[in-house]
């Protein structure tokens, strides 16, 4: 690969505005395809397609909903809609409201779900529009929000960042993302082996029911497995259950051949052990194997077992291939492919699926979870409304009964309110419950924001041990970046989009059934068991049913893929064949991963340089490619029927299908911001992918209109000297996190051992790693139930001077701090009070003096911060809302920790002042020196690189770029660097600070890229002597936010034993600690009340012991679980 990268220079580091000189400006397509998808914009795809296809499609599904006691009486939906978002203010009284206000104001962006109905109410029938049901929580940037469609100028009117992605919600002023979920596909067959046993497994998904149907071989046998049946059962009478009533027809179905009849004989046999010859037969056996209902239902009491076994059959097992009139034709089909396969396998190990083959995987987005948890929240609102309709309509009454009035829409928005905040997704008629669905959004950077958005979280348990999940898949190639994923027990399984990932939304499925059969499909229920095992024909599956049989599959194929091109059916449809199973797949299911290539014939791409120029100059957009057919997207299952080329060097004139638009966007957003990736041992991007979230930069342009809980600003962010594609792409450059320092690799004192940087004292006065910390203290003022409310009152004076007390020396005389004062540890920000009762109802006719208790919100901190503003509001419970953000100027101290964009990361060991620093012969003097040692394990030789192509960029006034497998080539950065006089290696001649007298070896030394992390000193030193004390056990209290003590753990306890120094270790674990003095019984053993024994009646053997008060505790605790615990006292031995 090196050597075909070195033939032809394709990437020659030219920015996003200069002229096209060769076809190499295809990366330009890149651009263009994020302006029309957006990194985000697979999550408001799908949340459009919920709001404005799906939650019509879930109402009209339960748009009827009558009552046994009235048959007269009946409730039907006509129409659903999802509104803008507002706020009630007051009492019906709504006005329109913005993200920002919302995160301000802690409230929930949402909008309003309403309905047309049609009901009775008494005699009459009665049409009501845009009747509220619930609230919907809106996505930001999706179609009904109010960012939609707005210019720059307008977002900043509204106080937004025009950079800022959208695609999460914000829940009670909190924002938060829902996660891409990773799922096993559904309606598709998967075999594999379980227990040393082959099967094959069919997870299928309805509206109404998620099942899961098994294919197993048991002693020798295929039986049917299936959680609704009491227990398997053998293949043949569930194919005699479907109507195949004949031997002759089983065989025939899954096939004639020697190796199968062989493998069914013994199947065939237990029906006639069993005496099972028809279908009647083989139902009631199935019906005497159904599980019984634990709630059975009045109509399911006058079932018999035949009626139970019918309705099994159609709905439950294999539910997502439908049944009409109890014809089971096409499911028996579906059976008989199952035991096909599964017979394959026994014979065929490589026929096993591998479950780990990401065509097998679907991802779901924010829609479909959504739609999942409202169609269920819609079912319980109609559920209610039927029973309150069962229980009032039969009883005698004046006014007719009007069911608007008995709808809660609180039920449908508490629910999906609740389950974004917290991330529980649980639906019970699904056996569906899980957990961390969502996240709050990390707004440490603009980057750890948009590294989030595409995010993909797998629901394989994190604790096992397992290597398959968490291995990098060759199908993951181009759809999943093969760097960004996190260390430790997430490692594989938490995993982050490519570039250009796409993922699909559902598409219509009857437009492509009709071109299917134009194109020859036949239909399945016309042919029998010999036509469909010929081996001329192919089975045709549309999202995992059953469509037809082929005889020409070629021309299918092509057909599809033709008037794909054309625009005539969608872009995200995929069709390939499976040569071993002899079947076509037409998938137009949502949640399948693909990304765009460029189409080649005959040898050459159909992208020509009239196309890029075009585009260049706005003639032309991403989509008019596609309609042109000269770009396409496959999918993974498409790609493996696909010959696609990295490069144009690789194209094979016979062969090739497709070429990569550009080979860096198999990388996601944060490795491509990592310069030379390509020339670095790969551990270290995956370090520079966990580290390039920690770093502290720029969150968005509207940061300083913020109040977020915390928040981390850059004073001086730079856009790097060395820049790669991604980074122009993701607008990385416009809201960077990091600075260009001057870096000398040389060794200097022993203060840079271990990866420590010594830092120029000079560099820093002048704004190096300087940053600013953002915190926010906020409180409610609350009215409760019995009349009271807390309240704020003015700052308290001492009662014999008459000043203002210190610690309320900032408070303004409402009681809340100033602007712009400087507020001192444990000083007050509120003198905020709250009534000692706030449940107990005040009694009436008595003067109302209420003692109110002082709570004030305080500052806690070891250094002083600034109050930088104050926020007085109201909340959705019209409770005064006040929030005071706090500001802290850092400086880098020693220990605080900086890291490059190659995963080398260091703390400050030393700051230096620049007279002391090595200068070189221009006499520039470096922010920054690094140990030399450094390099060779970890072989970042991308740094090394990034140096030079730095340096030369200042000497030349341009930026350089290090794009994945491109990027800037060394010979011509040395070039540069010896056209201003410098060395061709980047070696500078270096004078000693202190001595003033020249270095013996040649420095290296140039600018490099540095990030200033989270990590701070500031933040993590604790230390205490004595301190507060947990009341249960006396022992210090955990944590440093609590004023804790530091543990002596049980290592350190061993290693002190091993010194045998028993007097320290009394010291530390009990004087120090929770020392006691405990009254001990001589006699008994036992703890004594002070000087008095209670078990023994005497108090003269009784003694002090000094002992920890938590071994105290211990016994005591075993004397009320009947365990005496006793002591012997040497005394009395």
């Amino acid at each position: 690969m090196g050597e075909l990268l070195n033939q032809k220079e394709w990437d020659s580091g030219k920015g996003l505005r200069e002229p096209i000189k060769c076809l190499e400006d295809k990366w330009k397509l890149v651009p263009s395809f994020l302006q029309v998808k957006g990194l985000v914009k697979q999550h408001i795809d799908s949340f459009n397609y919920f709001i404005n296809v799906e939650i019509k499609k879930i109402v009209q599904a339960n748009e009827k909903i009558f009552c046994d006691s009235d048959p007269l009486f009946y409730l039907k939906y006509l129409n659903a809609y999802v509104g803008t978002p507002d706020l009630e203010e007051g009492f019906n009284v709504t006005k329109a409201t913005t993200p920002h206000e919302c995160r301000l104001r802690d409230l929930t962006y949402s909008a309003p779900i309403t309905v047309d109905i049609e009901y009775i109410r008494g005699n009459q029938r009665v049409i009501k529009n845009k009747q509220l049901i619930g609230r919907m929580p809106l996505m930001l940037r999706s179609s009904n929000c109010v960012l939609t469609n707005k210019s720059d100028y307008e977002l900043s009117q509204l106080n937004e960042c025009p950079h800022d992605p959208g695609g999460y919600f914000i829940i009670r002023g909190q924002e938060k993302v829902i996660l891409i979920q990773e799922q096993l596909s559904r309606n598709r067959m998967i075999v594999d082996e379980f227990k040393g046993a082959i099967q094959c497994q069919v997870t299928s998904s309805t509206h109404e029911k998620k099942t899961r149907t098994n294919v197993i071989v048991k002693n020798g046998k295929y039986v049917l497995r299936h959680n609704a049946l009491s227990e398997d059962i053998p293949i043949a009478i569930a194919f005699k259950a479907m109507g195949i009533c004949s031997d002759q027809e089983i065989i025939q179905l899954i096939g004639t051949d020697d190796n199968t009849l062989k493998k069914m004989a013994p199947c065939i046999m237990d029906c006639h052990n069993l005496k099972i010859f028809t279908q009647q037969q083989a139902l009631t056996y199935i019906g005497q194997k159904c599980k019984t209902k634990r709630f059975p239902s009045s109509m399911s009491k006058m079932r018999t077992p035949i009626d139970e076994a019918r309705e099994l059959l159609a709905t439950t097992i294999l539910a997502h291939v439908t049944v009409e009139n109890f014809n089971f034709y096409v499911k028996a089909i579906y059976l008989a492919i199952m035991v096909k396969r599964v017979i394959e396998a026994e014979s065929n190990k490589s026929a096993i699926d591998d479950p780990d083959y990401y065509g097998n995987k679907r991802l779901e987005l924010a829609g479909s979870l959504l739609a999942l948890m409202f169609e269920d929240l819609f079912k319980r609102f109609n559920w209610e409304l039927k029973n309150i309709a069962e229980k009032i309509i039969p009883k005698v009454k004046a006014a007719p009964f009007d069911i608007v009035k008995h709808m809660r829409p609180d039920l449908i928005t508490n629910g999906l309110f609740t389950a974004i905040s917290t991330g529980n997704w649980t639906i019970k008629r699904f056996k569906m419950e899980r957990h961390g669905v969502t996240q709050v959004l990390s707004r440490l950077s603009y980057i750890s924001a948009l590294g989030m958005m595409t995010r993909v979280n797998s629901q394989f348990e994190k604790t096992r041990k397992v290597s398959g999940p968490r291995s990098l898949q060759p199908s993951q190639w181009g759809m999943l970046c093969p760097s960004d994923t996190p260390e430790g027990e997430g490692c594989g399984l938490v995993k982050n989009l490519a570039l250009m990932t796409h993922i699909t939304t559902e598409c219509s499925t009857e437009p492509i059934a009709r071109l299917a059969c134009n194109a020859g499909v036949e239909d399945v229920r016309l042919l029998g068991g010999e036509e469909i095992n010929n081996p001329a024909n192919y089975m045709v599956f549309l999202n995992g049913n059953i469509l037809g049989v082929t005889r020409h599959y070629k021309k299918l194929i092509k057909i599809f893929r033709m008037f794909r091109r054309r625009g005539l059916i969608s872009s995200f449809v995929s069709i390939y064949p499976n040569h071993n199973q002899r079947t076509v797949y037409i998938c137009s299911d949502g949640g399948r991963l693909c990304r765009p290539y460029i189409i080649v014939e005959r040898g050459f791409p159909l992208v020509k340089q009239h196309h890029i120029n075009e585009l260049t100059r706005g003639l032309k957009k991403f989509q008019d490619f596609l309609k042109d057919g000269l770009i396409e997207y496959l999918d993974v299952n498409e790609e493996n029927d696909s010959h696609i080329a990295t490069v144009e060097l690789e194209i094979d004139p016979y062969v090739t299908t497709h070429l990569e638009i550009e080979p860096f966007t198999i990388l996601g957003v944060c490795a491509g911001l990592v310069p030379y990736p390509h020339h670095n041992q790969s551990p270290r991007n995956t370090y520079q992918c966990a580290m390039g979230k920690q770093a502290m930069g720029t969150i968005g342009y509207n940061q300083k209109n913020r109040i977020d809980s915390l928040m981390y600003n850059l004073v001086y962010p730079q856009c790097p000297m060395v820049k790669t594609r991604t980074i122009e792409l993701t607008n990385f450059d416009k809201l960077p996190a990091g600075q260009n320092a001057t870096v000398a690799v040389m060794s200097y004192s022993g203060y840079d051992i271990e990866d420590a940087l010594i830092l120029n004292r000079a560099s820093i006065d002048r704004g190096y790693g300087r940053c600013l910390v953002y915190k926010n203290a906020k409180t409610t003022m609350k009215r409760y139930s019995n009349q009271t409310s807390d309240r704020i009152l003015g700052p308290s004076r001492d009662a014999n001077t008459g000043k203002v007390i210190k610690a309320h020396d900032i408070l303004d005389t409402d009681g809340i701090a100033a602007p712009g004062e400087m507020v001192e540890n444990r000083q007050v920000l509120i003198n905020k009070q709250m009534p000692p009762a706030t449940l107990n109802p005040i009694s009436q006719g008595q003067p109302q003096q209420i003692d109110y208790k002082d709570v004030p919100i305080t500052y806690k901190g070891p250094v002083e911060s600034y109050i930088e503003k104050v926020m007085v509001s109201s909340n959705s419970e019209d409770a005064f809302l006040i929030k005071i953000l706090l500001r802290q100027t850092r400086v880098p101290e020693i220990g605080d920790k900086f890291s490059s964009r190659h995963g080398q990361k260091g703390v400050t060991g030393l700051i230096v002042q620049q007279e002391d620093m090595p200068f070189n012969d221009r006499g520039i003097c470096p922010d920054m020196i690094m140990n030399p040692h450094g390099f060779p394990s970890r072989m970042t030789v991308g740094k090394t690189i990034e140096l030079l192509a730095g340096k030369a960029g200042l000497m030349e006034g341009k930026f350089h770029y290090g794009t994945a497998f491109g990027g800037s080539k060394v010979r011509d950065v040395c070039q540069e660097l010896e056209k201003h006089g410098y060395n061709y290696h980047g070696k500078d001649i270096f004078y000693s600070g202190v001595t003033g007298e020249p270095l013996e070896a040649y420095i290296y030394s140039g600018p490099v890229y540095y990030q200033k992390l989270k990590h701070m000193v500031q933040d993590k030193m604790h230390a205490r002597a004595r301190g507060p004390r947990a009341v249960l056990t006396r022992q210090p209290t955990e944590g440093r936010s609590r004023d804790g003590g530091l543990r002596l753990g049980e290592m350190e306890r061993d290693c002190l034993i091993g010194y045998g120094a028993s007097m320290l270790l009394m010291e530390r674990l009990m004087f120090a600690s929770d020392a006691f003095s405990a009254s001990i019984c001589g006699a008994c053993g036992r703890l004594a009340s002070r000087a008095w024994c209670h078990a023994c009646r005497s108090s003269g053997a009784v003694a002090a012991v000094e002992m920890p008060y938590a071994c105290k505790l211990l016994f005591q605790e075993l004397a009320s679980m009947n365990i005496v615990p006793r002591l012997t006292l040497k005394r009395y031995c």
